[in-house]
């Protein structure tokens, strides 16, 4: 389906078209890396190429802007995810390893250092205090955990995984793991180290 275009003016000439999912996107980027408070509009409109009046027809204020944003990355991260965890010909491990890979491949997507994940680096911070942002937060988390636990319960079916295994606490340990790479890659480690910890830790798992 072809996405619509607005069109804004700016001074004398024929009206810019932007395309809003692109503008969504640069001010997600703007977002990723200063954070929720340290954004202002001035720097998002011009990283969307857009004016603040543009800005706010289209996406509403910042905080309407921040939560697009949110729901724009968890589309982009839930859908390699579910790619991974929902793929039959994979074993347990091969997609276990998958999913975390598919992550550290958006973890380190950004031009300058590895940005970990969006929801992680902040809306954890914004969650204290801001009751939409920690509900949305919470529901993305839990709906994780809960595409874990299908696929470890999957793995108990095909016999991988020994029968009684406590399938909640394992998913949770599971997507622990993965909170846990995302600070550390915005903390400065490697993809390859990472890399290594993940494989590590799907070894513990798959027993």
């Amino acid at each position: 389906m072809a996405q619509n275009k607005t069109t804004e003016g700016k001074g004398r000439g024929r009206p810019r078209a932007y395309d809003p999912q692109t503008a969504l996107q640069q001010a997600l980027g703007v977002f990723w890396n200063t954070g929720y408070s340290g954004a202002s509009l001035d720097s998002i409109a011009s990283a969307a190429g857009m004016n603040r009046p543009s800005l706010y027809a289209a996406f509403g204020d910042k905080h309407a802007l921040y939560i697009k944003a949110l729901d724009q990355y968890w589309e982009t991260a839930h859908s390699a995810m579910r790619s991974a965890l929902t793929d039959s010909s994979l074993t347990l491990e091969q997609a276990l390893t998958h999913f975390y890979e598919g992550q550290l491949a958006i973890y380190f997507s950004g031009d300058g250092q590895p940005r970990g994940c969006f929801a992680i680096g902040t809306a954890t911070t914004e969650a204290v205090e801001d009751p939409e942002i920690r509900n949305v937060l919470s529901a993305r988390l839990g709906q994780l955990d809960a595409d874990l636990e299908a696929r470890l319960q999957t793995a108990i079916d095909a016999g991988e995984l020994k029968p009684g295994t406590d399938l909640a606490a394992l998913a949770v340990l599971a997507s622990s793991l993965l909170h846990s790479i995302s600070i550390r890659a915005r903390a400065g480690k490697s993809r390859e180290e990472l890399s290594g910890l993940a494989r590590n830790a799907v070894n513990v798992i798959c027993g």
